[in-house]
């Protein structure tokens, strides 16, 4: 009973430390962008600011086209998610349900890509998108991010797939179901909650992506947030103050968007096999 105890205590003791590790980053970007600009630099630290202020959050919305900012990250990130859903959806059902010539070779090839570093094909993403003249257009920030998440979103959504029995088809093919249909009302629902996930994936790697926006995109007014998160870093010193508020401001949607997609998710994995 002594020894259940302690491991106990020792179980809670360092879930409670790791907690606390993760969680005090997020704690200190908060209140150091509620911080007046005096007291961020003040020693000793103030680890709850004395004197409350939204300056710094006025400040981006102000100074800079932070609206602007926002805007372009969520259309970019957003259309560039749902186009990789719809192909990656297509791609891993064929790869999943069918076997053809070139099917392990396909397979192989999207392995590889997940092997290759991004940066090592930075200067000729540059080249092709100059001489396709997509460089500042919204276009080429959409277009790369699909063609780069296609490969990891269809592997793994082709291992959901695979848990799911093809007699769930055959079924619904028996009852006068096209394939397409049966897909598209059988497979897709029960599939949701990988597709959510894959989808929240997406759209979090876009709008985290900071390379290849600051080598596409130089037009003030399409430049997205990680970008103008990045112009807060100035040449002799950082403005702590904006970048906080602003990376306060970035996580909501990603906050936003998991609380929503969890709440579906637990809703029930076979809701759609169950369901007219």
């Amino acid at each position: 009973m002594k020894q259940k105890f302690g491991y106990r205590l020792i179980k809670v003791v360092f879930l409670s430390f790791y907690f606390v590790l993760m969680v005090f980053p997020l704690y200190w970007i908060v209140i150091t962008s509620l911080k007046p600009q005096k007291e961020i630099f003040s020693f000793p630290i103030h680890y709850w600011p004395q004197e409350f202020t939204f300056q710094n959050y006025i400040n981006i919305f102000k100074v800079s086209k932070f609206n602007v900012y926002i805007a372009n990250s969520l259309l970019v990130s957003i259309t560039s998610a749902l186009i990789v859903i719809v192909i990656a959806v297509c791609s891993a059902y064929v790869l999943a349900r069918f076997r053809f010539r070139g099917h392990k070779q396909i397979m192989l090839g999207f392995f590889l890509t997940q092997m290759l570093p991004g940066f090592i094909s930075l200067a000729p993403l540059y080249m092709m998108m100059s001489n396709m003249h997509l460089l500042n257009q919204r276009i080429s920030l959409i277009l790369m991010y699909t063609v780069i998440l296609i490969p990891f979103s269809t592997i793994m959504l082709r291992g959901f797939f695979q848990r799911i029995p093809s007699n769930l088809e055959e079924a619904a093919m028996i009852d006068g179901c096209s394939q397409l249909s049966a897909l598209i009302r059988v497979i897709i629902p029960i599939m949701m909650p990988g597709i959510s996930s894959m989808f929240i994936f997406a759209f979090v790697q876009n709008w985290n992506e900071l390379f290849l926006a600051v080598m596409f995109i130089d037009n003030e007014s399409l430049k997205t947030l990680p970008v103008a998160m990045n112009s807060f870093i100035l040449k002799f010193n950082v403005d702590w103050g904006s970048m906080s508020a602003g990376t306060v401001i970035s996580v909501l949607p990603t906050i936003l968007l998991f609380a929503l997609a969890q709440r579906f998710i637990v809703e029930g994995l076979t809701q759609g096999a169950v369901k007219g």
